[in-house]
């Protein structure tokens, strides 16, 4: 199933919209599906990194021990 939904665009980003659109030969409606799809994506990557990096549970590596630990030099 999908949903129509409205989006006010300031006229450049119209245009900018309708230039890919014609390049790509794709409709208004293709890239902007895309274009949320990416985003939504990307924000549920930042979302997870996030919460892991506000786990309390999660140890803080030491860059210079793990570089030691690693390479065996400093």
């Amino acid at each position: 199933m999908t949903h129509q939904i409205t989006a006010r665009l300031p006229d450049t980003l119209v245009e900018a919209l309708d230039t890919a659109a014609k390049e790509l030969n794709r409709s208004r409606a293709d890239i902007v599906r895309q274009a949320v799809e990416r985003y939504l994506e990307d924000f549920d990557d930042l979302t997870v990194a996030l919460r892991r990096l506000r786990d309390p549970a999660d140890p803080i590596l030491d860059w210079a021990q793990v570089r030691h630990e690693l390479l065996g030099s400093d």
